[in-house]
């Protein structure tokens, strides 16, 4: 029997894609935002495909604060950039 692929919608262009194709950001429990490369960091999580032009969808539909329940400050959405900027290539 197949191993069942969890699958995860982006926040950007609302497509439901594998969970090993997306980027996950977390919000850690004391609040702060961060990558997670491993998927398994605790605490609230939102998913973004590698492409800039979804993380600009996210940041200007706000998928992100919706995801989150909070703000996200500028400082996050630039580290974000620079992330998928680099997975893009």
């Amino acid at each position: 029997m197949p191993k069942k692929v969890p699958i995860r919608k982006c926040v950007g262009c609302q497509e439901r894609k594998e969970k090993r194709e997306l980027i996950r950001i977390v919000r850690s429990p004391e609040g702060e935002f961060s990558v997670d490369p491993t998927g398994k960091k605790p605490g609230r999580g939102a998913y973004i495909c590698p492409k800039l032009e979804c993380l600009e969808k996210a940041i200007k539909n706000k998928g992100l604060e919706r995801s989150f329940k909070t703000a996200v400050d500028d400082e996050l959405k630039e580290l974000l950039r620079q992330k998928v900027t680099s997975y893009e290539k």
